[in-house]
């Protein structure tokens, strides 16, 4: 079955009710756009040239009217412009739907004595379950069809348009599987595969494997229609196993602690007290510090899986943070009092 009938049935199936309120790649709309530009190359081709009676050859005036092969004027302005702002919505709504997920498993605050009043009526963990395996289809679906449809418009343009403009999303931070998001969304079907309802969940985290033992620890998701993902959980400044991780705009994977050391601010401060200015240790793009994502379902993970090596770090994190702060405030009452 082609991709296109696939990816109808996928919008009128089960989960059509909620496709409805959510944005999703207007994939049939933009194929039709590349359709008419096929037309037009057809026609370009069959009449571009007309010989005249002293061999020469002119251009057909006719072809003017019509799109052409490289640049084409009807993808760049209605094409790009239609897929960027799905993309662009469908990053958004992805993340503000796991992180509301989230919010449910992992509570915070006074969130936490009312949902554990909830569970005592009602036990949310197979709707959750449900939510979040209708999000990794969501997500993996609108991937495959911006990557199916910036394929067919290099191979109807004969151009690197495509290509590129996956570039750009890459660079705008809208390329959807590489989304912080999806990591703590893999991350907490690893942490169901580990709780007393593990039978329950087997459909949600049995595609997805975590290794902390080896050299390289990987976490692995194995998603609809074969795609495989892999996110490396080592962080590139201690080469240790992230500990209270942070994932940057960029993507980039830290610890708190030295993602706070690279960006020149002390760890009770936070990541949103850095510089505009301070940039990401592997990639060098600045800013990225300051809308940082708290992968608080990965490191429940790796809390999990590897004890002793979260409580001797959180020991370490803990007295460094006090060593910075009795520092910090020996500095400022000396800056007050003057000695």
């Amino acid at each position: 079955m082609k991709f296109g009938e696939t990816f109808k049935e996928y919008l009128h199936g089960d989960q059509e009710w909620f496709l409805d309120k959510v944005s999703h790649v207007e994939y049939k709309r933009l194929k039709k756009v590349l359709k008419s530009c096929r037309r037009c190359k057809a026609l370009h081709e069959g009449n571009s040239t007309i010989e005249q009676t002293d061999g020469e050859q002119q251009q057909n005036p006719t072809f003017s009217r019509f799109c052409q092969c490289q640049p084409c004027p009807v993808c760049d302005q209605m094409f790009f412009t239609e897929l960027m702002r799905e993309a662009t919505d469908i990053a958004g709504c992805f993340s503000s739907r796991v992180r509301h997920l989230l919010h449910l498993h992992v509570p915070r605050g006074m969130q936490r004595y009312v949902l554990r009043l909830r569970q005592c009526f009602k036990n949310d963990q197979q709707a959750l379950v449900e939510e979040g395996l209708m999000l990794i289809e969501y997500i993996t679906m609108n991937a495959i069809a911006i990557r199916k449809i910036l394929k067919k418009y290099d191979k109807v343009h004969s151009s690197a348009n495509g290509k590129n403009f996956k570039s750009k999303l890459r660079a705008e931070h809208l390329e959807l599987l590489q989304s912080p998001w999806l990591i703590e969304l893999g991350a907490l079907s690893l942490n169901f595969k580990g709780s007393d309802d593990g039978e329950a969940f087997i459909q949600f985290s049995g595609s997805f494997s975590c290794n902390l033992d080896e050299m390289e620890p990987v976490m692995t998701l194995m998603l609809p229609h074969s795609i495989k993902l892999e996110y490396n959980l080592k962080c590139a400044i201690c080469l240790e196993i992230v500990f209270n991780p942070y994932a940057l705009s960029c993507g980039h994977l830290f610890c708190k602690s030295c993602a706070c050391s690279a960006a020149s601010v002390m760890i009770f401060q936070g990541l949103k007290a850095s510089s505009p200015d301070s940039k990401c240790p592997i990639c060098r793009e600045a800013g990225v510090y300051a809308n940082a994502v708290h992968m608080l379902e990965l490191d429940l993970l790796i809390k999990k899986r590897h004890k002793d090596y979260w409580k001797e770090r959180a020991i370490a994190e803990r007295a460094e943070m006090v060593k910075q702060s009795k520092e910090y405030w020996e500095s400022q009452t000396k800056y007050v009092v003057g000695y």
